[in-house]
């Protein structure tokens, strides 16, 4: 999906911004110039020193920094962002809920283009939960990260109280409580699906040990980058000391598409179908479940007569939707994928409605399926709104059901033994059964 560039050669850049401050009860600034300095090098380093940022007023020149290896790869406040507030000190804040670190990588892509936003204004923590995001790019992208930066500058969300933008994951995703892992290679012409596996694994590991290193011990991660559900074993592999059950595969567009092929067949508006579970791999023999999924409160079989098309069409026509939309508009769905990455937040931190469930790929240990443990497979979940989940037991299966799954699983662990270098469970070996990459992420 998105693009993470992966160019190492060092840069150093001054960003140098003059602006107007409007009077608050803070600070009444005229004139001011800020002054940011960022130093970005392809290596990290975990524990870097604090690097001073000087802000002057009322036109006083700001001090030179000089640029030491303790500086280097230092993430960065941004603009604005930099100015200091208290917001227990304004009426219309003061009732706000403490401040929230989100880390978003891939930060200058066309998915977290639309994600950001999405972000900033609220929609998915709410009205009262002020958010700092911190911006993961790369050498090559950070001069477009830096103009993302600008955007959110400009689009005045007051919930948006902090904007940081870096190149080292060990500084981004400090303290975070959210870390949305968008940045991937894409699959180039004749590229192997282990081949991607391997890149992209290696991003994923980088990243796991970055968030066992420095972020919070209850962050939530939501892995989009492809593959993504053994990106995500990978990632939290590399993260020991975070709970497993914290990482996430992104399945939710997966499901939102099967929600609207069933609501065009059944005639209906999408809200009305319920209970959508997308079980497996986010590839080719993903299982979008017609059989537990509902159409006003009815089973999707007593409502869609057409069993055929349930069996034949219906899973081909969610598989192939990212291809299609990419024939019709030469561009993949980086809308869409940030609702769903959205969607999946706020079926995290927002009460399931009574009955019904979301699909998220998470880690297998301990379910209740019969499914093969250390795996990340994409199952039924329910939350109580407080960023957990547990998993659905009043499921239904048939043969019919049993069999899709079971290949799904067994794409799963052949992709796992495809890692294990990554995952530290000795030599990998590639036994892939066949190239079952989604059309929408050749």
């Amino acid at each position: 999906m998105s693009v993470a560039d992966l160019t190492t050669s060092p840069v150093t850049s001054t960003y140098t911004k003059t602006s107007s401050r409007l009077h608050s009860p803070q600070l009444s600034l005229s004139s001011t110039r800020l002054s940011v300095h960022f130093s970005r090098s392809p290596r990290p380093n975990p524990r870097a020193q604090n690097f001073k940022i000087t802000c002057s007023v009322n036109q006083v020149p700001s001090p030179v920094a000089v640029q030491t290896e303790e500086a280097k790869n230092k993430s960065e406040c941004f603009g604005v962002f930099c100015q200091t507030y208290d917001l227990k000190a304004e009426e219309e804040t003061k009732s706000w809920k403490k401040l929230i670190n989100v880390a978003v990588s891939g930060a200058a892509g066309m998915i977290s283009n639309h994600l950001l936003f999405k972000l900033a204004s609220g929609e998915v923590f709410g009205p009262d939960q002020p958010i700092a995001l911190k911006l993961l790019g790369s050498e090559r992208s950070f001069q477009a990260l830096e103009g993302v930066a600008m955007e959110l500058e400009d689009s005045l969300y007051p919930l948006l109280r902090e904007v940081s933008i870096g190149i080292n994951p060990y500084e981004v995703f400090e303290e975070v409580e959210w870390a949305l892992l968008i940045g991937a290679k894409p699959r180039g012409p004749g590229m192997e699906r282990a081949g991607l596996l391997d890149i992209n694994g290696q991003i994923f590991a980088e990243q796991g040990k970055a968030l066992n290193a420095v972020a919070s011990r209850n962050v939530k991660v939501i892995v989009v980058g492809n593959p993504c559900n053994t990106n995500a074993l990978i990632c939290l592999k590399n993260a020991p000391n975070i709970p497993a059950k914290n990482f996430h595969a992104l399945t939710r567009l997966d499901e939102n598409r099967a929600k609207c092929q069933l609501a065009l067949k059944a005639g209906v508006f999408y809200d009305k179908v319920s209970n959508m579970t997308i079980w497996g791999n986010h590839s080719t023999t993903q299982v979008p479940d017609f059989l537990n999924a509902r159409i006003n409160g009815l089973p999707v079989k007593e409502v869609i007569k057409d069993h055929k098309w349930l069996e034949e069409e219906f899973t081909e026509k969610v598989q192939k939707r990212g291809g299609v939309l990419i024939q019709k508009w030469g561009r993949s769905s980086a809308a869409s994928t940030a609702v769903s990455i959205a969607d999946a937040m706020k079926s995290l931190v927002t009460p399931t409605p009574e009955g019904d469930w979301f699909s998220s790929g998470v880690y297998t240990n301990g379910n209740p399926y019969g499914i093969a443990q250390d795996i990340v497979f994409s199952m039924p979940c329910r939350s109580k709104g407080d960023g957990d989940y547990e998993l659905v037991k009043d499921v239904t299966f048939d043969k019919y059901l049993l069999k899709r799954i079971a290949k799904s699983e067994a794409e799963l662990l052949a992709e796992k033994r495809c890692v294990a270098h990554l995952t530290g469970e000795g030599v990998a070996f590639c036994d892939l059964p066949e190239d079952t990459m989604l059309p929408g992420e050749m």
